[in-house]
């Protein structure tokens, strides 16, 4: 039977809006359609893993507000124990306004609120769900010292432990934090930050995984967009290929990825095939609009699996 995965994170309410183009400063446009929906990292995360059939909790913040009522009802709809998400009052929700241009790209700001209020020390009535956890799964939409102490704490019980260091730090992470990370996963402009480099630099994507497994990282995953994506660990590298699709809205589309290798991965899958399943359940999000409303259904991917097998 698979493990339960314990996510500690972030939630969101995403406000998006699809345009043309994105307006020059000081210009306004009038958009082709917006959306709402539930989002943040942790919280998409958790939801696609949860989609695929693992068993989930989520550890986190939200506000005094309706917000906070249709993010605890959407965990409730997907199944995810949400005991340890609790509202603090007087605060807001978390929110994400996000632009989408017709090519799918997009620029997103969040609002943290909320989630700035998960503290290190509101982890230990949940010590027991982490500690009996076949994964704990992280980001830094919350406090970088509240990572640090679940990192600590899933280590300490020997459960593994998977970090997505987005948003990318603005400064070094704390001393010793990426040697409690069994799983690295990132992105290319965020493998560049945790390199000490410009988001924009050139670089040498194994030659800058190598050096994080160095600083303690067990294994490292670069996604690369269509390049698909590159295990990098103490065997040396994997890669593992893009699916070819056409992009409508790639909001989401990472958290999807992680969501689905978190899920295969605790149900026995070796890396690089989680790996590869996770490339293909995040092309098929990009192809819908939406974040969690993009995420497939267990019986969806298999169909949209089977297709890209053909």
């Amino acid at each position: 039977m698979a493990g339960r995965i314990v996510v500690i994170g972030s939630n969101m309410i995403d406000l998006v809006t699809y345009a043309r183009r994105m307006p020059e400063r000081g210009e306004t446009l009038e958009a082709e359609r917006f959306q709402s929906g539930f989002g943040g990292k942790g919280a998409n995360q958790a939801v696609a893993a949860a989609l695929l059939g693992s068993e989930v909790a989520m550890i986190g913040r939200v506000g005094d507000d309706d917000f906070a009522t249709g993010t605890l009802a959407n965990f409730v709809r997907h199944g995810i124990d949400a005991t340890h998400v609790a509202r603090v009052p007087g605060v807001a929700s978390g929110v994400a306004p996000i632009l989408v241009e017709p090519g799918g790209e997009n620029r997103i700001l969040i609002a943290p609120g909320a989630n700035a209020h998960l503290l290190p020390e509101d982890l230990l009535p949940a010590r027991g769900l982490v500690e009996g956890a076949a994964l704990a799964i992280f980001q830094l939409e919350i406090r970088t010292a509240t990572v640090l102490a679940g990192l600590e704490m899933a280590r300490k019980a020997g459960v593994a432990t998977l970090l997505n260091p987005a948003p990318a730090p603005d400064g070094p992470l704390p001393e010793g934090m990426l040697g409690l990370v069994d799983h690295l996963v990132l992105n290319q402009s965020e493998l560049a930050i945790l390199s000490g480099l410009a988001p924009d630099a050139e670089i040498d994507v194994i030659d800058a995984a190598n050096g994080l497994l160095a600083r303690g990282v067990g294994r490292v995953v670069v996604t690369l967009g269509a390049r698909g994506a590159r295990l990098v660990g103490p065997e040396g590298v994997a890669v593992i290929a893009p699916v070819p699709v056409t992009a409508l809205d790639t909001t989401g589309a990472g958290d999807a990825f992680i969501g689905a290798f978190a899920h295969f991965l605790v149900s026995g899958s070796s890396l690089e095939t989680a790996l590869a399943a996770a490339s293909r359940y995040a092309a098929l999000s990009v192809t819908r609009p939406g974040t969690q409303s993009s995420y497939a259904d267990r019986a969806s991917f298999a169909r949209f699996s089977a297709g890209a097998a053909g």
